[in-house]
């Protein structure tokens, strides 16, 4: 797949709306993932997953886990308003090699 140059991925990504975070319940991440929105996974109520579709749109599903002692490991938070923040960065080190932040609800990559 042919990848999408930066400058419109940031452009997309200043003018979309930004994403927000649903929570699911169960013990693994849906068969199919929201277009735009992350997907918080709990289990007996302890949050174990975060998951989303690589915004680049190659469709390759992320799954960063956000359990204590796995490595590597993400934080996830959440502004007033519900906009997801992610921390550190996704970077894919394979496929369309994507890195990006996650920031009160918006994209933004690095290159």
């Amino acid at each position: 797949m042919k990848r999408v140059p930066l400058w419109w991925r940031t452009l997309v990504a200043r003018f979309a709306p930004r994403r927000s975070l649903k929570i699911l319940h169960g013990d693994a991440l849906p068969a199919r993932l929201p277009r735009r929105n992350l997907i918080l996974m709990r289990d007996d109520g302890a949050d174990w997953s975060v998951g989303l579709l690589c915004p680049c749109g190659c469709g390759e599903r992320l799954e960063m886990m956000v359990l204590k002692g796995v490595r590597p490991r993400w934080d996830v938070t959440t502004d007033k308003r519900g906009r997801p923040t992610l921390h550190p960065s996704v970077w894919l080190r394979t496929g369309c090699r994507s890195h990006f932040w996650v920031r009160r609800g918006k994209i933004l990559w690095c290159e």
